[in-house]
């Protein structure tokens, strides 16, 4: 069971995250567990203040050093699992799916939703964490990366999806002799035939080599129309 610890200003935004879909599927099958920690419950200030000015001047507030790391320290002596540490930032590695692989293969995550104008860099020298952003663009805070980042993890974990292969048959997951994690091929279900649209004949065929053959073929094609740049070099 890999256990999640989230260190946050705003845990009321995670119960409903944590507890719908495929993220309350794996705990209800004890493949994972979430526990939820209040930044402020760990500050020394009797105002409960976690956050001050930035040194040099500018805008905004910047995480102090006291709160977060002592909130760490705390939260790690609470399993004796060794605790992947990651903080979410724009600074951080762009989040994909190796990322997500690998992740799911540890058996304890520890994410800090940073917030404001970000951490104080000591707590950077001092944790030696790992920094993952979700894209090159700015939110108000780290709360909605660090759902995206467990709800892109978690999946991945055996036993969370009820087919197998699903995982392994997605966007970004396909394997493929020439694409590195290319697009995912289209997707028909029933009616045959809406307002004139049909479905591809070979998906009736019933010769699975033959569907294989073409959602290969529609991968291909896909990436290179929409995502070139996933394409391995030949």
């Amino acid at each position: 069971m890999m256990r999640v610890d989230i260190l946050t200003l705003f845990p009321e935004m995670f119960p409903g995250v944590l507890g719908s879909s495929i993220l309350k599927r794996a705990a209800e099958k004890s493949l994972a567990r979430y526990h939820l920690h209040q930044l402020r419950d760990y500050t020394t200030d009797p105002h409960r203040k976690v956050d001050d000015r930035p040194f040099g001047g500018g805008p905004g507030m910047v995480l102090m050093c006291q709160p977060v790391l002592d909130a760490i320290s705390a939260i790690e002596a609470m399993d004796a699992a060794v605790a992947t540490r990651i903080l979410l930032c724009p600074q951080g590695r762009k989040m994909d799916q190796a990322l997500a692989h690998e992740l799911a293969g540890k058996p304890r995550l520890l994410l800090v939703s940073g917030h404001y104008e970000g951490f104080d860099e000591r707590i950077r020298q001092v944790l030696n964490p790992m920094e993952i952003s979700i894209g090159d663009y700015v939110l108000s805070g780290g709360e909605l990366p660090t759902m995206v980042v467990l709800d892109a993890v978690i999946r991945l974990i055996p036993g969370v999806l009820g087919d197998h292969a699903s995982a392994g048959a997605e966007s970004f997951a396909i394997a493929d002799a020439e694409i590195s994690g290319g697009l995912e091929y289209p997707h028909y279900t029933r009616p045959r035939n809406y307002q004139g649209l049909e479905v591809p004949e070979v998906l009736t065929s019933g010769d699975h080599a033959a569907i294989a053959r073409w959602r290969a073929e529609q991968s291909r094609q896909r990436t290179g129309q929409r995502r070139p740049d996933l394409l391995a070099p030949r």
